[in-house]
């Protein structure tokens, strides 16, 4: 199977490289999968027949929903916890932390060629520290920004998935091609504007001007389109046949995306919300 996106392309080789192994696919309805090798290649097998390999069950779509709404339950807890037990002294710290530690754990299971569950629930605990201490500072100073936020990033979820099981956006080749080199870039210039603005230098890219407002918009939109990535993952995941384990990954994929359009959001409400 071919496909343009290189994390998948990675995946699929390995899947590929465990069937090589003899692991089979299990049906779609849990049976056994066909053998991939016989007798011969270190199967013992009663005489005359061949010797039925281990089964791997394929992901399917339910496994990344069950998965996702797992990792946003584990989110959530850990933001919970954070909000409550962090002193208000120390969000700041808790907040650069967190997000330097997700960052680089996001990083490590982005181009990861294996899947690791454990992996990705430390990175969703984390990522709960990072969006409670975030919510919480800005809740402390807009209240009821945080719901509103919420409450917007979950509703442009289910209309890109509305749009995207109605086929009115594709993710054909060149969007992804596209998508993955608009994110490279804006990822860069986020980082710069951080690293210039720990030396006092002020971009305008965040500080409430016309300007910051486009950048967060334009943010927001790719953040949102990004979900059609994710969306196009997971069906190509199944329609691979990646074992499931893989969903661990796809869910991930969802998590990241879900976890920047609502700091966006969070961001883009702020700079409307007035002095008061």
């Amino acid at each position: 199977m071919k496909t343009s996106n290189p994390v998948l392309a990675r995946l699929g080789q390995a899947a590929e490289r465990e069937r090589a192994a003899g692991y089979a696919p299990a049906g779609p309805h849990g049976q056994p999968g066909y053998p991939q090798q016989y007798p011969g290649a270190g199967y013992p097998a009663a005489p005359g027949y061949p010797a039925a390999p281990p089964t791997v069950t394929p992901m399917s779509l339910d496994d990344v929903v069950v998965k996702t709404v797992v990792l946003l339950g584990i989110l959530a807890a850990s933001a919970a916890a954070a909000w409550v037990l962090v002193p208000d002294a120390l969000v700041g710290v808790a907040w650069i932390g967190a997000a330097v530690v997700g960052l680089v754990l996001g990083m490590i299971i982005s181009f990861s060629r294996m899947a690791n569950p454990a992996l990705v629930i430390t990175y969703a605990v984390v990522e709960g520290v990072f969006v409670g201490m975030v919510s919480k500072a800005f809740e402390s100073l807009y209240d009821g920004i945080v719901l509103q936020a919420t409450t917007a990033t979950f509703g442009v979820f289910f209309l890109m998935a509305m749009l995207y099981k109605a086929r009115v956006i594709r993710a054909t080749p060149k969007f992804v091609r596209g998508m993955i080199a608009v994110m490279v870039g804006l990822f860069a210039v986020m980082l710069i504007n951080l690293v210039l603005a720990l030396f006092g230098v002020n971009t305008g890219l965040r500080d409430g001007s016309p300007l910051a407002i486009g950048f967060s918009l334009v943010c927001i939109v790719v953040a949102a389109l990004s979900f059609i990535l994710s969306f196009h993952e997971v069906e190509e995941g199944v329609r691979m046949g990646l074992p499931q384990r893989y969903s661990w990954v796809a869910a991930f994929g969802i998590l990241v995306s879900l976890v920047w359009l609502y700091i966006e959001i969070l961001r883009m409400l702020s700079y409307f919300q007035g002095d008061d």
